[in-house]
Protein backbone atom coordinates (compact mmCIF):
# COMPACT_ATOMS: atom_id res chain seq x y z
CA UNK A 1 0.00 0.00 0.00
CA UNK A 2 1.53 3.30 -1.11
CA UNK A 3 -1.29 5.83 -1.43
CA UNK A 4 -4.82 6.63 -0.25
CA UNK A 5 -7.76 8.93 -0.96
CA UNK A 6 -10.92 9.46 1.08
CA UNK A 7 -14.13 9.42 -0.95
CA UNK A 8 -16.27 12.39 0.07
CA UNK A 9 -19.89 12.13 -1.18
CA UNK A 10 -21.36 14.93 -3.27
CA UNK A 11 -23.93 15.56 -0.53
CA UNK A 12 -20.95 16.70 1.55
CA UNK A 13 -19.07 18.70 -1.08
CA UNK A 14 -22.30 20.56 -1.92
CA UNK A 15 -22.43 21.65 1.73
CA UNK A 16 -19.19 23.55 2.27
CA UNK A 17 -20.10 24.53 5.85
CA UNK A 18 -20.43 20.86 6.73
CA UNK A 19 -17.09 20.17 5.05
CA UNK A 20 -15.35 22.97 6.94
CA UNK A 21 -16.66 21.61 10.24
CA UNK A 22 -14.96 18.29 9.39
CA UNK A 23 -11.73 19.96 8.31
CA UNK A 24 -12.32 19.48 4.59
CA UNK A 25 -10.96 22.52 2.75
CA UNK A 26 -12.88 24.40 0.10
CA UNK A 27 -10.28 23.25 -2.43
CA UNK A 28 -11.38 19.61 -2.05
CA UNK A 29 -13.85 18.92 -4.88
CA UNK A 30 -16.29 16.10 -5.36
CA UNK A 31 -14.51 13.30 -7.18
CA UNK A 32 -15.58 9.83 -8.22
CA UNK A 33 -13.60 6.81 -7.08
CA UNK A 34 -12.25 6.47 -10.62
CA UNK A 35 -10.95 10.04 -10.45
CA UNK A 36 -9.31 9.22 -7.13
CA UNK A 37 -7.61 6.25 -8.76
CA UNK A 38 -6.34 8.48 -11.56
CA UNK A 39 -4.88 10.91 -8.99
CA UNK A 40 -3.05 8.13 -7.19
CA UNK A 41 -1.76 6.52 -10.37
CA UNK A 42 -0.57 9.87 -11.70
CA UNK A 43 1.30 10.48 -8.46
CA UNK A 44 2.94 7.06 -8.80
CA UNK A 45 3.89 7.81 -12.41
CA UNK A 46 5.28 11.25 -11.51
CA UNK A 47 7.28 9.73 -8.63
CA UNK A 48 8.65 7.08 -11.02
CA UNK A 49 7.35 4.23 -8.87
CA UNK A 50 8.50 1.06 -10.67
CA UNK A 51 5.48 -0.93 -11.84
CA UNK A 52 4.66 -2.84 -15.00
CA UNK A 53 0.87 -3.32 -14.88
CA UNK A 54 -2.33 -1.94 -13.39
CA UNK A 55 -5.23 -4.22 -12.47
CA UNK A 56 -8.62 -3.41 -10.97
CA UNK A 57 -12.12 -4.81 -10.57
CA UNK A 58 -15.02 -4.06 -12.91
CA UNK A 59 -16.11 -0.97 -10.99
CA UNK A 60 -13.08 0.68 -12.59
CA UNK A 61 -12.51 -1.59 -15.59
CA UNK A 62 -15.88 -0.89 -17.18
CA UNK A 63 -15.13 2.86 -17.32
CA UNK A 64 -13.90 3.37 -20.89
CA UNK A 65 -12.62 6.84 -20.12
CA UNK A 66 -10.32 5.34 -17.49
CA UNK A 67 -9.04 2.71 -19.93
CA UNK A 68 -8.28 5.45 -22.46
CA UNK A 69 -6.53 7.50 -19.75
CA UNK A 70 -4.20 4.56 -19.08
CA UNK A 71 -3.54 4.03 -22.79
CA UNK A 72 -2.62 7.69 -23.26
CA UNK A 73 0.10 7.14 -20.66
CA UNK A 74 1.10 3.76 -22.11
CA UNK A 75 0.26 2.04 -18.83
CA UNK A 76 -0.30 -1.68 -19.40
CA UNK A 77 -3.40 -3.01 -17.70
CA UNK A 78 -5.72 -5.96 -17.12
CA UNK A 79 -9.08 -4.60 -15.97
CA UNK A 80 -12.12 -6.69 -15.09
CA UNK A 81 -15.30 -5.61 -16.83
CA UNK A 82 -18.97 -6.50 -17.03
CA UNK A 83 -20.23 -9.07 -19.53
CA UNK A 84 -22.20 -6.53 -21.59
CA UNK A 85 -19.27 -4.15 -22.02
CA UNK A 86 -18.47 -3.51 -25.68
CA UNK A 87 -15.16 -3.51 -27.52
CA UNK A 88 -14.02 -2.97 -31.09
CA UNK A 89 -12.90 -6.10 -32.93
CA UNK A 90 -9.91 -6.33 -35.26
CA UNK A 91 -12.43 -5.95 -38.12
CA UNK A 92 -13.78 -2.73 -36.68
CA UNK A 93 -17.08 -4.09 -35.33
CA UNK A 94 -18.51 -3.10 -31.95
CA UNK A 95 -19.41 -6.24 -30.00
CA UNK A 96 -20.19 -7.32 -26.45
CA UNK A 97 -17.36 -9.10 -24.68
CA UNK A 98 -19.56 -12.09 -23.75
CA UNK A 99 -20.63 -12.55 -27.39
CA UNK A 100 -17.00 -12.35 -28.49
CA UNK A 101 -15.93 -15.00 -26.00
CA UNK A 102 -18.95 -17.24 -26.71
CA UNK A 103 -17.68 -17.69 -30.28
CA UNK A 104 -14.38 -19.18 -29.14
CA UNK A 105 -13.68 -22.81 -30.14
CA UNK A 106 -13.08 -25.38 -27.39
CA UNK A 107 -9.34 -25.45 -28.12
CA UNK A 108 -9.18 -21.71 -27.49
CA UNK A 109 -9.25 -22.31 -23.74
CA UNK A 110 -6.13 -23.12 -21.73
CA UNK A 111 -5.93 -24.50 -18.19
CA UNK A 112 -3.69 -22.10 -16.25
CA UNK A 113 -3.06 -21.26 -12.60
CA UNK A 114 -3.67 -17.66 -11.58
CA UNK A 115 -1.30 -18.13 -8.67
CA UNK A 116 -1.39 -19.65 -5.22
CA UNK A 117 -4.39 -18.94 -3.03
CA UNK A 118 -5.48 -19.83 0.48
CA UNK A 119 -6.40 -23.36 -0.66
CA UNK A 120 -3.72 -24.04 -3.27
CA UNK A 121 -3.36 -22.91 -6.85
CA UNK A 122 -6.30 -21.05 -8.37
CA UNK A 123 -6.73 -22.93 -11.63
CA UNK A 124 -9.21 -21.89 -14.31
CA UNK A 125 -9.69 -22.12 -18.05
CA UNK A 126 -8.39 -18.95 -19.70
CA UNK A 127 -8.64 -17.55 -23.22
CA UNK A 128 -7.82 -14.29 -24.94
CA UNK A 129 -8.93 -12.63 -28.15
CA UNK A 130 -7.09 -9.84 -29.95
CA UNK A 131 -9.21 -6.72 -30.45
CA UNK A 132 -8.92 -3.25 -32.03
CA UNK A 133 -7.88 -2.87 -35.68
CA UNK A 134 -4.81 -0.73 -34.99
CA UNK A 135 -1.98 -1.60 -32.63
CA UNK A 136 0.59 1.18 -32.27
CA UNK A 137 3.89 1.81 -30.50
CA UNK A 138 4.41 -1.88 -29.78
CA UNK A 139 1.25 -2.22 -27.66
CA UNK A 140 -1.73 -4.49 -28.28
CA UNK A 141 -5.30 -5.02 -27.03
CA UNK A 142 -7.12 -8.15 -25.93
CA UNK A 143 -10.23 -9.42 -24.22
CA UNK A 144 -9.28 -11.97 -21.57
CA UNK A 145 -11.79 -14.50 -20.21
CA UNK A 146 -11.65 -16.70 -17.11
CA UNK A 147 -13.95 -19.75 -16.96
CA UNK A 148 -14.67 -22.02 -13.99
CA UNK A 149 -13.46 -25.60 -14.36
CA UNK A 150 -16.60 -26.99 -12.73
CA UNK A 151 -19.22 -24.60 -14.10
CA UNK A 152 -18.55 -23.39 -17.68
CA UNK A 153 -21.30 -20.77 -17.34
CA UNK A 154 -19.25 -18.87 -14.77
CA UNK A 155 -17.07 -16.58 -16.87
CA UNK A 156 -15.26 -13.39 -15.89
CA UNK A 157 -14.12 -10.85 -18.48
CA UNK A 158 -11.18 -8.47 -18.70
CA UNK A 159 -10.09 -5.76 -21.12
CA UNK A 160 -6.31 -5.76 -21.56
CA UNK A 161 -3.65 -3.49 -23.00
CA UNK A 162 0.08 -4.22 -23.03
CA UNK A 163 3.22 -4.91 -25.05
CA UNK A 164 2.60 -6.99 -28.18
CA UNK A 165 5.00 -9.60 -26.78
CA UNK A 166 2.66 -10.24 -23.83
CA UNK A 167 1.73 -13.91 -23.43
CA UNK A 168 -1.57 -15.34 -22.24
CA UNK A 169 -0.01 -16.47 -18.96
CA UNK A 170 1.33 -12.94 -18.40
CA UNK A 171 -2.22 -11.56 -18.56
CA UNK A 172 -3.39 -14.35 -16.26
CA UNK A 173 -0.68 -13.50 -13.72
CA UNK A 174 -1.74 -9.85 -13.67
CA UNK A 175 -5.42 -10.73 -13.37
CA UNK A 176 -4.60 -13.08 -10.50
CA UNK A 177 -2.68 -10.36 -8.66
CA UNK A 178 -5.98 -8.90 -7.47
CA UNK A 179 -6.16 -11.75 -4.94
CA UNK A 180 -2.95 -10.42 -3.40
CA UNK A 181 -4.49 -6.96 -3.21
CA UNK A 182 -7.47 -8.33 -1.28
CA UNK A 183 -5.12 -10.29 0.99
CA UNK A 184 -3.15 -7.11 1.62
CA UNK A 185 -6.32 -5.32 2.74
CA UNK A 186 -7.26 -8.18 5.05
CA UNK A 187 -3.83 -8.21 6.68
CA UNK A 188 -3.82 -4.42 7.05
CA UNK A 189 -7.23 -4.52 8.72
CA UNK A 190 -6.46 -7.49 10.97
CA UNK A 191 -2.87 -6.69 11.96
CA UNK A 192 -2.56 -2.92 11.60
CA UNK A 193 -6.07 -1.61 12.31
CA UNK A 194 -6.58 -0.09 8.87
CA UNK A 195 -10.35 0.10 9.39
CA UNK A 196 -10.30 0.46 13.20
CA UNK A 197 -10.83 4.18 13.50
CA UNK A 198 -13.41 6.58 14.91
CA UNK A 199 -12.39 9.91 13.45
CA UNK A 200 -14.41 13.06 12.93
CA UNK A 201 -11.91 15.14 10.99
CA UNK A 202 -10.56 14.84 7.45
CA UNK A 203 -6.93 15.13 8.52
CA UNK A 204 -7.40 12.57 11.30
CA UNK A 205 -8.55 9.97 8.76
CA UNK A 206 -5.44 10.53 6.65
CA UNK A 207 -3.23 10.31 9.72
CA UNK A 208 -4.75 7.00 10.80
CA UNK A 209 -4.63 5.42 7.34
CA UNK A 210 -1.07 6.62 6.73
CA UNK A 211 0.09 5.19 10.06
CA UNK A 212 -1.61 1.83 9.33
CA UNK A 213 0.02 1.71 5.89
CA UNK A 214 3.42 2.50 7.37
CA UNK A 215 2.98 -0.22 10.01
CA UNK A 216 2.08 -2.75 7.32
CA UNK A 217 5.13 -1.76 5.27
CA UNK A 218 7.34 -2.19 8.35
CA UNK A 219 5.90 -5.62 9.15
CA UNK A 220 6.25 -6.70 5.53
CA UNK A 221 9.90 -5.66 5.44
CA UNK A 222 10.61 -7.47 8.71
CA UNK A 223 8.91 -10.64 7.47
CA UNK A 224 10.81 -10.51 4.18
CA UNK A 225 14.12 -10.10 6.04
CA UNK A 226 13.34 -12.98 8.40
CA UNK A 227 12.24 -15.20 5.51
CA UNK A 228 15.47 -14.47 3.66
CA UNK A 229 17.47 -15.09 6.82
CA UNK A 230 15.68 -18.40 7.37
CA UNK A 231 16.28 -19.49 3.79
CA UNK A 232 19.96 -18.62 4.08
CA UNK A 233 20.24 -20.53 7.36
CA UNK A 234 18.49 -23.56 5.87
CA UNK A 235 20.84 -23.51 2.88
CA UNK A 236 23.88 -23.22 5.12
CA UNK A 237 22.68 -26.09 7.32
CA UNK A 238 22.04 -28.28 4.29
CA UNK A 239 25.49 -27.49 2.90
CA UNK A 240 27.09 -28.27 6.25
CA UNK A 241 25.27 -31.59 6.54
CA UNK A 242 26.21 -32.51 2.98
CA UNK A 243 29.85 -31.69 3.65
CA UNK A 244 29.73 -33.72 6.86
CA UNK A 245 28.34 -36.73 5.01
CA UNK A 246 31.08 -36.48 2.39
CA UNK A 247 33.71 -36.32 5.13
CA UNK A 248 32.22 -39.33 6.90
CA UNK A 249 32.17 -41.25 3.64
Amino acid sequence: MIDRELYVPQSWTDDRARCRAAGIGDEVPFATKTEHLKWMLQRAIDARVPFAWVTADEAYGQVKDFRMWLEERKVAHVLATKLNDTVTTTDGWEVRVDDLVAALPAQGWKRISAGAGAHGHRIYHWARIAIRPNWVDGFGHWVLARRSLTDPTKIAYYVCYGPTTTRLKDLVTVAGARWQVEECFQIAKGECGLDHYQVRLFRAWYRHITLAMAALACLTAIRAAETTKGATLATSTTSYLSASRRSAG
